[in-house]
């Protein structure tokens, strides 16, 4: 479930034609049928164990990241652009199969990085230092190139944030709780009460941003054509393969030398040129697609944070397989989000005022509390039915009471912990807060004040903002 061009299509070389493109991403990205599998993609920021705040030097993540090649593990391990180490599970086929061969690869990764003196950190963004890239490969340099048009937030997406991706199937055909439209809407309404219940990046560069979830902010202030869901209305294949058709290119690959980076072309524009696309620049383009929800023939959620603790990834993996993959819980969601889609209103996600009140306030907010206590309720009552064992079942009723129940998020804690470590002012980074339009985090250099009000101000391409 990594982001391998052979994931969603299979390869042949021969140019594509604008129809048959749509043909092609309408006919595999909802693969249909019984719900019956369940993956997770775990991304970590890995830190000195003598001193997690300090940046590894990239000769010693060279040689740690050689070590663990040599670790047999079932998951398949691959390494972002910061140096951010991320595990894929293979498709499991229940939610106890999963969490245990990725409990197992992550004890054997940890291991190996012990013996570095290196370790795994579960930070959403992390929260002291700055983006650096470890990765100088033609893709990475293409992609650097391409967001940093649009700001820097390109930038701190790629080297200093992780996440915990939940993949479930598509759904079936027909309609009904786990029917693959009525799942694929659920993914969007569903999406901002698992942003601000697993909020866990208030902090940047050692500052508070203003925002639960400084990584979901910066998806909203990147390039939309890249980063919006497609239109939720009508078929979801149909909505998507015009998405993915609409969505700019970002780069053009080439066997030797960098990779082009062309200005507002899509993928339409492509098959319309005298130099069509071929098919695996098909499959590429898809993996550059980075929406909240990606159907890849399964659906992939890509709204989580990373998680603090070594299982903290298990409770939002747990969560999620429950209320998507049981019926009955499935429906108590779908019944419980509803009403939220009023307050989303047209804008598309990530960008409209539900999702953004998710990133900002997490579960302060007290319709996203209300939903995610009904929510958590549910898929626990669910998890015995899917085999969860007790561990897991303590584990999400534990969160549920420390933070659901509470109105709180794991980004409270953080935030908690430097208040009393160093007394911080509660005001945002310096050129890092929501700007007043619909794009969220912006990243500059200017300076920040309290304003009169007691809002913080800072300075966003020239212009005031405020949290």
């Amino acid at each position: 479930m990594s982001d391998s061009v052979s994931d969603c299509t299979e390869r042949r070389r021969s140019p594509v034609t604008e129809a048959e493109v749509e043909a092609l991403v309408h006919g595999i990205c909802f693969k249909t049928g019984p719900p019956r599998f369940l993956g997770v993609e775990v991304e970590w920021l890995v830190h000195e164990l003598r001193a997690p705040r300090l940046p590894v030097p990239p000769e010693r993540l060279e040689a740690a990241y050689a070590a663990l090649r040599a670790v047999p593990l079932s998951s398949a391990l691959t390494v972002e652009p910061g140096g951010q180490l991320e595990l894929s599970s293979a498709p499991a086929a229940s939610l106890m199969e999963c969490v245990r061969s990725v409990s197992a690869d992550l004890d054997a990764v940890r291991a190996t990085l012990r013996e570095a003196g290196l370790g795994l950190s579960g930070y959403g963004q992390d929260p002291w230092n700055t983006p650096s890239r470890y990765l100088h490969e033609p893709r990475y340099d293409a992609m650097e190139s391409y967001l940093d048009r649009a700001g820097p937030e390109g930038r701190a997406m790629m080297c200093t944030s992780a996440s915990v991706q939940v993949c479930v199937d598509a759904g079936y055909e027909e309609p009904g709780p786990l029917g693959h439209g009525r799942r694929w809407w659920l993914a969007h309404q569903l999406g901002p009460v698992l942003v601000a219940a697993f909020a866990h990046s208030p902090m940047a560069r050692g500052r508070r941003t203003g925002w639960r979830s400084t990584r979901q902010s910066l998806w909203a202030a990147m390039d939309p054509g890249r980063t919006d869901a497609p239109s939720l209305d009508g078929d979801p294949r149909a909505a998507w393969a015009r998405h993915v058709l609409d969505a700019p290119v970002m780069c053009v690959r080439a066997p030797e030398g960098p990779w082009g980076v062309p200005e507002g072309m899509t993928f339409r524009d492509w098959t319309r040129s005298g130099n069509p696309p071929e098919r695996e620049d098909l499959d590429y383009h898809m993996t550059t697609l980075f929406p909240p929800v990606r159907p890849r023939g399964h659906l992939e959620l890509r709204m989580i944070d990373a998680q603090p603790g070594e299982d903290g990834w298990i409770v939002p993996l747990a969560v999620t397989a429950a209320l998507f993959d049981d019926p009955s819980a499935a429906e108590i969601a779908y019944r419980t989000v509803k009403p939220l889609a009023e307050r989303a209103g047209p804008g598309r996600a990530p960008r409209n005022p539900l999702w953004r009140d998710a990133a900002r306030l997490g579960l302060a907010d007290p319709e996203l509390r209300e939903a995610a206590a009904v929510c958590f309720a549910a898929a626990y009552e669910a998890l015995p039915r899917l085999g969860a064992s007790a561990e897991v079942m303590a584990a999400v009723a534990e969160f549920t009471e420390r933070y659901v129940a509470r109105g709180r998020c794991p980004a409270d804690d953080l935030l908690d912990a430097e208040r009393g470590r160093h007394d911080a002012r509660p005001d945002t980074l310096p050129g890092l807060g929501r700007s007043d339009g619909p794009t969220g985090a912006a990243w500059s250099d200017g300076p920040s004040e309290t304003r009169s009000d007691g809002r913080s101000a800072g300075r966003f391409d020239g212009k005031d903002i405020s949290s």
